[in-house]
């Protein structure tokens, strides 16, 4: 069984692959990283936290 991250790239990404962000989601924390440089550690976020954020970002007038 593997432990990396499943990682995928959030729907907003364009399609020329530039300035992308990737999201693994796990029961515990949420990680996201820059797809242009993989090897930095992630940010890791609560699930309450990330759900938090797009709520936010998806909202109305943002």
């Amino acid at each position: 069984m593997s432990t990396e991250p499943a990682w995928f790239k959030s729907s907003y990404s364009g399609s020329g692959g530039d300035n992308c962000v990737e999201v693994a989601l796990h029961t515990e924390a949420v990680h996201v990283r820059d797809s242009k440089d993989t090897g930095r550690p992630p940010l890791t976020l609560s699930p309450a936290a990330w759900s938090d954020f797009t709520a936010y970002a998806s909202a109305d007038g943002v």
